[in-house]
């Protein structure tokens, strides 16, 4: 069948050439740890099957592309950690995360540090956020209240802060501990 669409066809086995140039490309195109890429190429290497002589190496090329610079765990903690406090996550959700994508906790100490002393401001940017306390327009009800705190917590902020920015009233100015 000569004209046999192209997307119908499967996708050519991939050998040490290709799962470099694979890796390359996903590096190069995104902000990535150790696991993701390992995850993404097990997954190559899943869809498409391996035509090498010998068994796929994946340690050894991600440890060539940490050596080469290519990927830094701890870069990428302390980027990703940055990006959730601006969006206003707490401490234990920017951990929680780092640990998902598989940061050890070597590479993730500084930016736990960070997030850490950055608690007070990134709670206050969730409350801008979401409206919450003294960034609210109106006192919320009980019910909201209620609401809002869980919101707080599952967000990964404190007890104790979430409680001081629940219970302000709008237009209160809070002073961090």
């Amino acid at each position: 069948m000569a004209d046999e669409p192209k997307w119908n066809k499967a996708p050519k086995p991939l050998n040490p050439v290709k799962l470099r140039d694979l890796a390359l490309h996903y590096v190069g195109r995104y902000a990535t740890s150790r696991k993701k890429l390992s995850d993404y190429l097990k997954r190559k290497l899943r869809e498409r099957g391996w035509d090498g002589e010998q068994p796929a190496d994946l340690d050894a090329l991600i440890t060539d592309f940490v050596r080469l610079g290519y990927i830094d765990d701890a870069a990428f903690a302390a980027a990703r950690a940055r990006t959730m406090a601006a969006r206003g996550l707490g401490h234990r959700r920017v951990n929680e995360d780092l640990r998902a994508k598989g940061i050890s906790e070597a590479d993730a100490g500084d930016a736990q540090a960070e997030s850490a002393a950055q608690k007070w401001q990134s709670a206050e940017r969730f409350a801008q956020r979401k409206r919450i306390g003294p960034y609210a327009t109106e006192p919320a009800s009980e019910e909201q209240k209620r609401k809002q705190f869980a919101a707080f917590l599952r967000a990964g902020h404190d007890f104790e802060i979430a409680r001081k920015f629940v219970k302000a009233l709008p237009g209160e100015i809070l002073e961090a501990d």
